[in-house]
């Protein structure tokens, strides 16, 4: 049987390369890329994609061999590019918007006031719900209003960067409690360890042991993932 993984993943990619990369998720699916793998396997239709709009659905229509078709209403209205705007006066650094964002399009730090970057903003509303209290609004700045192909692949390399930043982030996080736990087990067997409370110290380092066990299973799975 012939291998189609490499033709698979081309379609893929051609695919998620007609898509506006806005990664708002109004089709359903986790971003762009997600979308761009259910069309290729053929699990979603190509009329999810509200901020494409028809430009879009024609070219998936060319590139599938499918008939086009308007815009699912389900997944939203096709509207011009709006941007993101944190009302500064009620802006309480709570980072959570900074989290929500997939292409680091928002600026500021712990407690201090946040601001959006309007020329790298997609407009997908994602930082809205979990901002606790409610001080971002979406506007359409004319300047701002279109959205091209350019805009696309410099977002895309900002999503890609960011999710690398952040396993890179959870790779550190895990390799540090791991040493800690290492060093705790260390101090367990040598009779240093310190606790609030001592007792069952047998109990505490079979917890120890477990954790790290786990870890290792998890970097191995890690490992042996495509």
């Amino acid at each position: 049987m012939p291998d189609t993984s490499g033709k698979k993943t081309s379609l893929i990619r051609q695919i998620d390369n007609l898509l506006p990369q806005t990664q708002c998720r109004q089709c359903g699916f986790e971003g762009c890329l997600p979308y761009a793998r259910e069309l290729a396997e053929g699990r979603a239709d190509l009329n999810r994609c509200p901020p494409g709009g028809k430009p879009t659905v024609q070219a998936l229509s060319a590139l599938l061999g499918l008939p086009e078709k308007p815009v699912n209403p389900e997944c939203g209205e096709t509207i011009e590019r709006h941007i993101a705007v944190i009302q500064p006066e009620h802006c309480i650094g709570c980072t959570l918007c900074i989290k929500a964002c997939p292409v680091d399009a928002i600026i500021g730090a712990n407690k201090k006031r946040h601001a959006v970057i309007a020329e790298l903003c997609t407009g997908c509303e994602l930082c809205i719900p979990p901002c606790p209290v409610d001080c971002i609004e979406m506007e359409f700045i004319p300047e701002f209003a279109v959205w091209s192909k350019t805009h696309a692949d410099e977002a895309r390399q900002r999503l890609n960067a960011r999710n690398l930043r952040l396993v890179r982030q959870k790779q550190d996080t895990e390799i540090r409690l791991e040493a800690k736990a290492r060093n705790k087990l260390t101090e367990i067997e040598q009779g240093t360890a310190q606790f609030k409370d001592a007792g069952n110290l047998d109990a505490k380092k079979a917890v120890i042991e477990a954790a790290l066990a786990r870890a290792r299973a998890r970097r191995k799975a890690e490992d042996q993932s495509p």
